[in-house]
């Protein structure tokens, strides 16, 4: 059934899809991009426990693909492939999460760590060090990133993470950030601007070899052992760092998600 699109532009199907929702039009995007699953699947399987299942990564993965087809609007001039990755992880961590696999104890851990670093840097004013972050908890530096390297390899964290619900069921995520639904109404989308305003200015807050893994990762694409080899530190010490990166992000906007800007 998809072999009579094959030859057409991708532009062409789309605009046929939104008018009509044939079924077989759709079935040839999900073929087209089945490995594009597959690839996202393969990035977040880097690091996750030996108890997490590639190709249940990949099942979840695939209710992200249908959900970007979807919601895809050609006329918004983003490349499918570009909002796909998006939704498809996205999809990932939603179906990881209600696993809840999560141990209490690295759960606390966590938003301890979380609550430290949103209060050290609120009284400093800037960026909270290993050191001082180790030091406001009561223990050194070496058992402070073994703790982050701990939460990092069994907890959750990413910009898919949602951190704002507003109006009309409206939530953000901070890689999501960029987008905006026709079906907003005006107040929202103003809303919206000032919460990329204050997205953009946490993350130039972020300490430089931190801001440039989360380039590194979710815009370049690179995978942590490959940003290893780019900044010349083990693929253990990336994780680390992208877990601070997330974790200072999330206690950034805590104020935000509250309402107070």
């Amino acid at each position: 059934m998809t072999r009579k699109w094959e030859g057409k532009s991708e532009e062409e199907l789309w605009k046929i899809y939104r008018k009509s929702h044939d079924t077989s039009v759709r079935d040839f995007f999900v073929k087209q991009y089945a490995p594009l699953v597959k690839y996202v699947a393969g990035k977040v399987a880097i690091g996750m426990p030996h108890n997490v299942e590639f190709d249940d990564l990949v099942g979840f993965g695939v209710f992200g693909l249908f959900d970007a087809i979807e919601k895809y609007d050609p006329t918004k001039h983003v490349k499918f492939k570009t909002y796909a990755v998006t939704r498809i992880r996205g999809s990932i961590f939603d179906e990881l999460r209600s696993i809840d696999w999560v141990p209490r104890s690295v759960r606390q851990k966590s938003r301890e760590v979380e609550d430290t670093i949103r209060s050290l840097e609120s009284r400093l004013g800037r960026a909270a060090s290993d050191e001082e972050i180790a030091k406001a908890m009561s223990m050194n530096v070496q058992e402070f990133q073994s703790l982050i390297l701990k939460i990092s390899s069994t907890s959750i964290l990413s910009l898919n993470d949602v951190w704002y619900s507003g109006e009309d069921d409206d939530q953000i995520s901070i890689v999501e950030s960029v987008e905006s639904p026709t079906s907003l109404n005006p107040d929202t989308i103003v809303e919206r601007e000032e919460i990329k305003r204050v997205i953009v200015e946490a993350i130039s807050e972020l300490p430089e070899k931190e801001k440039k893994v989360l380039i590194l990762y979710y815009y370049e694409d690179l995978t942590l052992k490959e940003i290893g080899h780019v900044l010349g530190v083990t693929e253990s010490r990336i994780s680390q760092l992208h877990t601070k990166a997330i974790m200072r992000l999330r206690s950034k906007l805590t104020n935000v998600k509250k309402g107070i800007m």
